[in-house]
């Protein structure tokens, strides 16, 4: 499956990890099996979506720097740029290449998916905050993954078990869930995961398969430029557009340069013998944008370094209230 010439990369989950050490050396497989190597990516996000627990720095639910950011937004500028820092030398040091973080999505306290996986309600907080954790990932050698655009948080369906749709104008959207990725789009965010959430009055498909807010919109209107992953396709929000193969075809031919199959080994074998589809020339080089920045090795070193040693206590106090 990994040596398939259209995989791209792999996705790590709980059930793949078991040590610092054996995690190092699954990644190191991974890496050297092909040329260029498979991109090795994680939901690293903090609070309750953190893959890797033991040995890592337990990382604070986003939610936790927002609450900080209303009576001290300076010191909560730091802590965010702090746990990208440490979220980044982690993983980067055990090889991952990257998390798809942060969340971008408003808290409306009203998703029972996103919840206290998002900075705030406010756009201008969720903005700031996403661009100094995307600072400290840069730091760590990681880009960032800002999710799920347009916006998750104003519905309270899980789009993981659900048909989520958000009925609410364009003009309502842009005015609220989108500037936090305009802001990150302009600050240099390298990729974008779209949300399997249907804006009818938008576009009858679901955003992740959607040429309107794909092409016309994040590409046109926001001029973003990086790499754009699908969702989940093995997710219930995802079935509108078909079997595997067809989602993987809607949402290639919508504007995604990659796409997900996280949960479902046999629909994933399903769409690697059957997909008919040629990488185009700027989507591979928008990927390999997303590979790992820094060399592990040299990130290894820095991970012992006393004063990340102190910037991961810090977070990790936050992290274990």
């Amino acid at each position: 499956r990994l040596q398939h010439p259209m995989t791209g990369g792999v996705i790590l989950f709980a059930r793949n990890y078991s040590s610092l050490q054996q995690l190092t050396d699954l990644t190191t497989e991974i890496h050297a099996l092909r040329t260029p190597s498979l991109l090795v990516a994680v939901d690293h996000e903090g609070g309750r979506v953190q893959r890797f627990k033991d040995g890592f720095t337990r990382l604070p639910a986003m939610r936790e720097l927002g609450k900080i950011w209303d009576d001290q937004p300076i010191r909560a500028h730091r802590l965010a740029q702090l746990t990208g820092y440490v979220l980044a030398v982690e993983l980067r040091a055990c090889g991952i290449d990257l998390s798809f973080t942060p969340v971008l999505d408003i808290d409306y306290q009203q998703s029972c998916v996103i919840g206290n996986r998002a900075f705030h309600r406010k756009p201008q907080a969720i903005g700031e905050l996403g661009h100094s954790l995307m600072k400290g990932l840069k730091l760590g050698g990681m880009e960032a993954i800002g999710k799920h655009f347009p916006g998750h948080g104003y519905i309270q369906e899980d789009s993981h078990t659900e048909m989520p749709i958000d009925k609410r104008s364009y003009t309502d959207i842009k005015m609220d869930d989108l500037i936090p990725f305009r802001e990150m789009i302009k600050y240099g965010l390298a990729g974008i995961m779209p949300a399997h959430i249907v804006y009818p009055r938008i576009d009858v498909q679901p955003a992740g398969f959607s040429t309107v807010w794909l092409q016309n919109i994040l590409r046109g209107e926001l001029e973003f430029d990086g790499c754009i992953f699908s969702d989940d396709l093995s997710m219930e929000g995802a079935v509108v557009a078909g079997n595997v193969v067809k989602r993987a075809e809607t949402a290639f031919n919508a504007g995604c340069d990659m796409v997900l199959v996280c949960n479902d080994p046999s629909a994933a074998d399903k769409l690697l013998a059957e997909l008919q589809w040629k990488m185009p020339a700027a989507s591979l080089a928008r990927v390999n944008r997303m590979r790992g920045r820094a060399n592990p090795k040299s990130i290894a070193e820095l991970h012992e370094n006393p004063s990340f040693i102190q910037s991961a206590q810090e977070i990790g106090d936050i992290g274990t209230r």
